[in-house]
């Protein structure tokens, strides 16, 4: 069986994948379930504001880790796949300028 160095390592934004690409794709797939129709509300309820914690080691190097920011991009519908790096700082940039995460597809 062939193993590329791409099996075993994923590059993600930094400056620490490890606290990066978790949280996004967490927040990615949370998106994902408040957008979809077995996510249980009653009906005609929308989402109007969220809050997102973090814990342990995420918590403790957040900021200086990135884990914040991939937390945003997660929320705005970008996933590590799917993220432009040289873009990642400027819609993290307006997403605290605005107070504000308007993700596609979703209704805000």
């Amino acid at each position: 069986m062939f193993l590329s160095v791409f099996d075993l390592f994923k590059i993600g934004i930094g400056p620490s994948s490890s606290h990066t690409m978790g949280p996004m794709t967490a927040a990615a797939r949370f998106l994902d379930e408040v957008a979809g129709n077995d996510w249980p509300r009653p009906a005609g309820v929308k989402v109007d504001r969220l809050g997102a914690s973090l814990h342990g080691s995420l918590a403790y190097t957040g900021i200086g880790h990135g884990s914040d920011r991939a937390v945003m991009l997660g929320l705005a519908g970008l996933t590590p796949q799917t993220v432009d790096p040289d873009q990642a700082d400027g819609i993290a940039g307006r997403i605290n300028a605005e107070k504000r995460i308007s993700p596609p597809g979703h209704p805000s």
